[in-house]
């Protein structure tokens, strides 16, 4: 079973059942990140993307920007975190963010959206102030 499959499967069976929060969790890592403009470069040859990091949680749905979902956390690590998410009839993903430094992090995200499965692994890295 493949990896998309395989999340798909459990995405289906568990992520409705899954007690959630309506925010962003306050995870210690994301909030230790350099705050800042960072650049995301995926390494499947999607184009670059600029995401302004306040809080750190903007990069816990890269799959589905600006929408309002639920989340639940798998891993709440010094180095490394994993949260699951559900934005409601919009779809739904998995981020493992691992930190390599402040401004530094390197993500392994995957989930559902428009229909279509999705599966990115991405260097996020701190190139100025937001504009």
């Amino acid at each position: 079973m493949s990896r998309l499959t395989a999340l798909a499967a459990f995405g289906a069976l568990s992520f409705a059942a899954m007690p959630a929060s309506a925010q962003a969790p306050e995870l210690a890592m994301l909030r230790s990140l350099e705050k800042g403009s960072y650049v995301l470069r995926f390494r499947d040859g999607e184009p670059p993307q600029r995401v302004c990091l306040r809080t750190g949680s903007e990069l816990l749905q890269i799959g589905h920007p600006g929408l309002t979902c639920s989340y639940f956390t798998v891993k709440d690590g010094a180095k490394e975190v994993d949260v699951n998410y559900t934005c409601q009839g919009r779809g739904y993903g998995r981020n493992l963010v691992r930190k390599e430094t402040d401004g530094l992090v390197q993500i392994d995200t995957q989930g559902i959206r428009g229909g279509m499965p999705f599966a990115w692994d991405v260097e996020a890295r701190r190139t100025g102030s937001c504009r």
